[in-house]
């Protein structure tokens, strides 16, 4: 329970935390030693110089209190006058913030049986009302009398060297701090779909951490080149037999050529299918684009084509790090199957300050939820979902424009469609 509230509390980036750990020792220090330094030092010196102006009083009490001698006055800086009872205040005075006065007060009170008030009210002065022979008398004289003066240099140099020494040890943690933030922006960077120069560097642990970073990043990257050079070769060379095929073909009947025809275009949609599924962002590098425009032109050039799609809202404006080619594709994917399924679609885009979302809806049957996971996997097909008799397909489309949306550091999620019915689907980006 505590944690979680202290979550909100918490600074999340890796600088902030650093200087909360650096802060935190330093400010629990100074509370520590100025209440210590309150106790020890204010009291017990105030106490001891206060019973020292006691014996003082004590002695011009004894020579007459408002009568003594002027020279014995002036030499303990002490002045007295004889005071109406009515003058006496009927209690100590001391403003609220003068801590070392509780102290005045409280020794006057235990070592003088005379005493009648103190009032600390006057700044840097002190009035000592005492009982006398003919009447009170009030005893004046400078506050350093009874306290240390310049009390306040120690809190200066407190927080003039706490601050300081916080700023010299965060300047160097600052050095030990950047390696894991480079490490952090370059994984990032990769999860992106960007690969950015880097080097590993720091401590013992963070320069292991950053070499098997770059050799998960080494396998990852050859992982994905053999895969793309193998379905890439095996749907190269089912080009050749379909290509005889239709030679073939055409040397039928139409009644026995027509069906033959429809099984080898279906071929070829699956053939063209994994040259994308292949492809994925090999092809492409990452470009500062304009993901608005970039939706337009694509929208206008399905249009031009014959496709039922409009571009029905945008939002925002900006550029931002894309692969151009990849997203086409992607789109162009989620475009195809919503007019196979359905008969029109609708793209609308959204730039915000943190995401872009290219959302694409459909007017067909649409995809259950228990199934839309499973929909993005390659291969998969859900006859009980979508009318198969408006195309083959090789269960390719959303799994492509999901692996353009990893491969941005996005997402590609599944929906229902509130305005046309079907299915809805938003490939988010983060900018």
């Amino acid at each position: 329970m505590i944690s979680e509230w202290l979550k909100h509390y918490v600074p999340r980036g890796l600088y902030g935390r650093a200087a909360l750990i650096l802060i935190l020792p330093v400010v629990a220090l100074q509370l520590v030693v100025s209440v210590v330094f309150i106790q020890r030092h204010f009291e017990g010196v105030t106490e001891q110089m206060t019973a020292a102006v006691s014996r003082e009083l004590d002695l011009l009490k004894a020579e007459g209190g408002a009568a003594a001698p002027d020279a014995t006055k002036r030499l303990l800086d002490i002045t007295a006058e004889t005071v109406a009872p009515g003058d006496v205040p009927s209690g100590h005075l001391r403003p609220w913030y003068d801590l070392s006065g509780a102290a005045v007060i409280s020794t006057l009170d235990r070592l003088r049986q005379d005493l009648l008030a103190v009032s600390l009210m006057r700044e840097r002065r002190v009035s000592v009302y005492l009982d006398g022979p003919e009447g009170p008398v009030l005893y004046d004289f400078a506050r350093e009398h009874v306290s240390a003066s310049n009390p306040h240099q120690l809190f200066v140099n407190m927080v003039f060297f706490g601050g300081l020494m916080t700023a010299i040890a965060f300047f160097y943690l600052r050095n030990q701090l950047r390696p894991v933030t480079e490490l952090a922006e370059a994984a990032a960077a990769f999860g992106r779909g960007r690969v950015v120069p880097y080097k590993p560097r720091g401590a013992l642990e963070v320069r292991q951490a950053g070499q098997a970073f770059l050799d998960m990043r080494m396998r990852i990257e050859r992982y994905l080149d053999q895969r793309t050079l193998m379905l890439s070769g095996v749907s190269h060379d089912l080009r050749t037999p379909l290509t005889r095929l239709k030679l073939g073909l055409s040397m039928l009947d139409d009644e026995e050529r027509e069906p033959m025809e429809r099984d080898v275009a279906e071929m070829q949609e699956m053939i063209e299918g994994f040259l994308d599924f292949a492809r994925g962002t090999a092809d492409d590098t990452p470009e500062t684009v304009d993901p608005v425009r970039l939706i337009r032109d694509l929208v206008a050039d399905l249009r031009r084509g014959g496709t039922p799609v409009d571009l029905v809202r945008t939002e925002g404006a900006g550029e931002m790090q894309l692969r151009p080619a990849a997203i086409r594709r992607a789109v162009e994917n989620l475009v195809s199957n919503a007019v196979r399924y359905g008969s029109r679609a609708e793209v609308s885009v959204a730039l915000g300050d943190r995401a872009l979302r290219i959302r694409v809806e459909d007017d067909g049957p649409g995809i259950p939820e228990a199934a839309r996971e499973a929909a993005l996997r390659p291969f998969e097909r859900l006859d009980q979902a979508r009318n198969q008799d408006r195309g083959g397909g090789v269960g390719l489309g959303l799994s492509i424009a999901a692996d353009v949306a990893r491969a941005h550091g996005g997402v590609l999620r599944l929906d229902t469609s509130e305005t046309l019915g079907g299915l809805r689907a938003d490939l988010v980006v983060a900018r």
